[in-house]
């Protein structure tokens, strides 16, 4: 398995995704500059300038004309994907941690964190009503949903995420509760605890028929999205950060490792820095990428299933393509005297980087 080392970002990767079609791949981090690149050679394609503090989230449309980005400096921006061009600037009362659009791509809904008097809010926007002229922050919400306190204490908000046919908003929260919210009137339709801890990325396949999340309390669970009924548990022995479904075989990729703080006093191979690979069904581990020289903070993965992508704290983006034997590998039962291996990795990156 070669990887691309894609070079673009000076600071810690905050999120990674794939647009629709899975050619084209989108980054951000601390640095404040979203980056898109295509998938094929890892070559940098653009760049959006605008934002003054981190960019926590991101998501590209269905078509891939058009991406929103939510920052820390308490706006969201609609980007001209195609120019790079801003075209829109949605200012909210916090940072913005996540934002997602619905499947028509005619709303966007975004999460915002407790700020001074504020707190956390829930924010949906409809886009038709932008006349397309101006950047200037004219455009009321559609909905507004106050997020309270619970026990005398601000909740932060983690991932949103719109379920199928835009039917509820699914939310995750860092005391480990996850949430369906009525897009409509603002309603908690229905709330169950995942997690003991802070639940770091919630993400759902592509048909949205399933979604797994991941967790400081080193578990990552597997839900049905219709009846929020739990079906697996991964369970490792470290914090983590990021969790993705594979849309071709019965796979789940887990990232993560430990905390950012702690990890200039150990070396990569303590700080366990891989991305773990582990079968849907049986819930066991068969096999770790590594190559990051700190904890993997975000994961995506090609929706055709031939490759994927981890960002770490380390501001690199390593895009690695599966090898003929993955793709061709049939998922046998496991064995009770099984052990992991390791997949095979090339770390001689300067032979095949896909930098600028």
């Amino acid at each position: 398995m070669r990887p691309y080392l894609l070079q673009g970002h000076e600071r810690p990767i905050t999120v990674i995704k794939y647009n629709y079609d899975g050619d084209l791949l989108f980054s951000a981090s601390k640095d404040q500059i979203p980056c898109i690149w295509r998938v094929e050679n890892g070559e940098r394609l653009g760049t959006f300038h605008g934002h003054k503090g981190t960019v926590w989230d991101l998501d590209c449309d269905r078509f891939s004309k058009q991406l929103l980005t939510a920052s820390a400096d308490a706006t969201v921006k609609l980007w001209n994907i195609q120019s790079g061009d801003l075209q829109h600037t949605f200012t909210h009362r916090g940072p913005v941690r996540g934002v997602a659009w619905s499947e028509d791509n005619k709303k966007f809904a975004t999460i915002s964190d407790p700020f001074v008097e504020h707190n956390a809010k829930i924010t949906i926007f409809d886009t038709a009503e932008l006349d397309g002229e101006s950047d200037e922050d004219d455009l009321e919400p559609l909905l507004e949903i106050d997020v309270p306190k619970e026990n005398s204490r601000r909740v932060q908000m983690t991932n949103i995420s719109w379920t199928a046919l835009n039917e509820h908003l699914l939310i995750a929260f860092d005391n480990g509760i996850v949430r369906l919210y009525n897009p409509t009137t603002g309603t908690i339709e229905e709330e169950i605890r995942v997690h003991d801890k802070k639940i770091n990325r919630l993400q759902l396949n592509q048909s949205k028929s399933l979604f797994i999340t991941s967790s400081a309390d080193f578990t990552s669970k597997l839900y049905d999205t219709a009846n929020l009924k739990h079906l697996k548990t991964y369970t490792t022995d470290r914090p983590v950060n990021d969790a993705v479904i594979s849309e071709t075989k019965d796979h789940i990729l887990l990232g993560g490792g430990q905390e950012a703080m702690s990890v200039t006093t150990t070396s990569g191979k303590v700080g366990k820095f891989e991305t773990r690979f582990f079968e849907l069904v049986y819930e066991t581990e068969f096999g770790s990428v590594k190559g990051h020289f700190g904890p993997i903070n975000a994961l995506a993965i090609n929706p055709n299933g031939r490759n994927y992508a981890s960002g770490a704290e380390d501001g690199y983006v390593r895009l690695h393509f599966f090898d003929k034997s993955y793709l061709d590998m049939k998922d046998p039962v496991p064995e009770a005297a099984e052990g992991t291996e390791e997949l095979s990795t090339d770390d001689d990156d300067e032979d095949n980087q896909g930098n600028e």
